[in-house]
């Protein structure tokens, strides 16, 4: 298991042969979260409050990894 710091929350997946599985999802106060899997080997956290969002992508392509994207509006 694997656990990914955003400043939206933490988000912790599990990568495996048939490919990413969440465990867990914890926005940070003023937060909220919502996740997606677009396939079995990528899913998406999304953490978003009034003026910022953070999305922690989760992937097994090409290799095991994960990515953080910080937005403020």
């Amino acid at each position: 298991m694997h656990t990914i710091s955003s400043q939206g929350g933490k988000a912790t997946v599990r990568y495996g042969s048939g490919g990413v599985c969440l465990i867990s999802a914890v926005p940070n106060e003023g937060f909220t979260v919502s996740t997606s899997q677009t396939a079995p080997e990528t899913l998406t956290a999304t953490f978003s409050a009034d003026r910022h969002r953070s999305e922690i992508t989760a992937t097994t392509e090409p290799s095991d990894r994960a990515s953080v994207r910080e937005t403020s509006f």
